[in-house]
């Protein structure tokens, strides 16, 4: 859809989401170390080979025992047993338990033939430790001052995983706990879904590339280590390409460099301006299917394709350039990789102070949601203009005001976005 200047031929956010959406799919599997693919979606079912554990072992330091040896054993009234072998980890058994006697066993150690139950060193007689027998005992034996029952203290070969079961079936996101899972069964690679490698351009004769003097009417690029910033924080691989002048040839040859990407972010360019060329470019070298989108900030966002990769042309504006890639880029990053979930925590939360929305369109304000006495409370963190980053700074979440409500008043309930949750803070107390 093209449009120029007013509101005719915008397409909704949630529709503009889903048509963004419906041409993407999982980036094709790799074959990755297990440390490298921590963070990624797996891709194969993983089927254990073998029991996890693979033997029956003991779950603590103590004495491997019968427990009809302990029936009746109280720590005044002792059960001796003739000790008759050590069983440390990393070994066979030495020996077997027969009626009367014990084997010292440490944590991990396989059970020896004819114990069913391990008592822990805290409740026989062992020296420094445990409880203190009322007569010495014979060297050799060891007094246990507990009757137990059969398997206490034992884990069961395959208690954990069993041969033959899946362990982790794909689609799952690979976190600490996956990846020992993994080494348990052997695994030193796996298949995932790679990261997305992720070309980003800003645009315009007014930007200067960091490290570069302004001239008088000229702005420092924010934007593209901004964007930079967000592909790595959502799991993808940030190619910047520099800034593209405002001339179709310029943004051509830049754009040249990204083909080989798996997605292409733009910023600037996609107004309506004497100077603003994504949209003759995409015209000229792809395919153009959205251009403006019914929110602020944001309404000016463009999305085609450039040989078959997917291209999202966001707002020069630095706050609408953010909210824009929230809302449609970090979707695309999360489908690539093989996400399930592609959408950010939400929060229903009480208006605490009055704002505004006029124009029709959807608003997603900048704002900050705390803890209140009866739950969640929310506020803007200042000034909405689109050029104003620092209230991002301030802000925890965007507050969505829909595009048929004119403005939220003090004690009306909204939806809020949490910008942060999935990286483990939580919605702070007012005070704070």
């Amino acid at each position: 859809m093209t449009s120029g200047g007013g509101d005719e031929g915008m397409i909704d956010v949630d529709a503009a989401r889903g048509a963004i959406l419906a041409g993407i799919a999982p980036l094709p599997a790799v074959e990755t170390p297990i440390l490298d693919a921590l963070g990624l979606i797996l891709a194969e079912e993983i089927v254990a080979a073998e029991d996890i554990p693979p033997f029956r072992n003991s779950a603590m330091d103590g004495y491997a025992v019968r427990a009809a040896d302990l029936a009746g054993a109280s720590h005044t009234t002792p059960t001796r047993l003739r000790v008759v072998a050590e069983g440390p980890a990393g070994y066979a058994p030495r020996g077997a338990v027969t009626p009367g006697t014990a084997i010292r066993i440490m944590t991990g150690a396989p059970l020896p033939p004819g114990a069913d139950t391990v008592v822990r060193f805290e409740e026989t007689d062992e020296p420094t430790r445990g409880m203190a027998s009322s007569s010495a005992r014979a060297p050799g034996e060891v007094c246990i001052g507990i009757a137990q029952d059969r398997w206490v203290n034992v884990r069961e070969a395959g208690e954990d995983i069993r041969a033959g079961t899946t362990a982790l079936p794909p689609g799952v996101p690979l976190r600490p706990a996956e990846i020992g899972v993994l080494a348990s069964l052997g695994r030193a690679t796996v298949r995932v879904h790679r990261h997305p490698v992720v070309a980003i351009v800003s645009t315009g004769d007014e930007v200067v590339a960091l490290g570069g003097t302004p001239r008088p009417g000229q702005i420092r690029d924010s934007n593209s280590h901004t964007l930079a910033a967000l592909v790595r924080r959502y799991g993808g691989i940030p190619r910047p390409l520099g800034v593209a002048r405002d001339t179709v040839a310029d943004l051509t040859t830049t754009l040249a460099a990204a083909r080989d990407a798996d997605l292409i972010i733009s910023s600037g360019g996609v107004s309506v301006g004497d100077y603003d060329m994504v949209k003759d470019v995409l015209r000229a070298e792809g395919q153009i299917a959205i251009w403006q989108v019914r929110m602020k900030p944001g309404k000016p966002l463009a999305y085609g394709r450039l040989d078959g990769v997917p291209f999202l042309g966001l707002p020069g504006n630095p706050v609408a350039a953010y909210v824009s890639f929230e809302l449609f880029a970090r979707p695309i990053l999360l489908r690539q990789l093989g996400h399930a979930t592609l959408d950010k925590p939400t929060v229903r939360a009480r208006v605490t102070a009055p704002v505004p929305n006029g124009g029709g369109r959807h608003h997603f304000v900048r704002a900050l949601v705390t803890a209140g006495p009866n739950g969640p409370e929310v506020r803007p963190t200042g000034d909405q203009g689109s050029g104003i980053l620092t209230a991002l700074t301030r802000a925890n979440g965007l507050l969505v005001i829909p595009g048929d409500n004119e403005g939220l008043g003090v004690g009306d309930m909204a939806d809020v976005i949490l910008l942060h949750r999935e990286q483990g803070s939580e919605i702070p107390r007012a005070n704070q």
